[in-house]
């Protein structure tokens, strides 16, 4: 009697068959639940991957797309392009055409500036 009162009250494990069975049971339950949890988001993602793969290659070809009209944009848009189209069309250098002046006519003249005045500012420091 003094020897168990000593010792705390341990917890007796049931080791039944039966329990053993029940647990078995729950787990083997709660296995299957996952592994169709898993084939169920399986199943109905199977569609991303090929999905992603087709928008990858359309990535790299649109990529390699700008990239072309990039390098033919700066072609297309050099100083020496820009100079020879414009010879082409009949544009001259503006150092080499012949200039003419003229009044400028229909300007209204400009309104009379106002009397001056004075501004006077009186500072105090401290």
């Amino acid at each position: 009697m003094m020897a168990r009162r000593l010792l705390p009250d341990l917890p007796r494990f049931d080791l039944s068959a039966a329990t053993w069975r029940a647990r078995a049971i729950r787990y083997v339950v709660i296995y299957l639940a996952l592994a169709l949890t898993l084939v169920g988001a399986r199943l109905l993602t199977q569609d991303v991957r090929p999905a992603l793969r087709e928008a990858q290659t359309r990535e790299a070809a649109l990529t390699t797309q700008r990239d072309e009209l990039e390098i033919r944009v700066q072609a297309l848009g050099s100083p020496q392009r820009v100079r020879e189209w414009a010879l082409q069309n009949g544009m001259r250098r503006f150092a080499e055409t012949t200039k003419t002046t003229a009044p400028l006519t229909g300007v209204p003249a400009p309104a009379p500036a106002p009397a001056r005045t004075t501004l006077e500012v009186k500072t105090e420091w401290k």
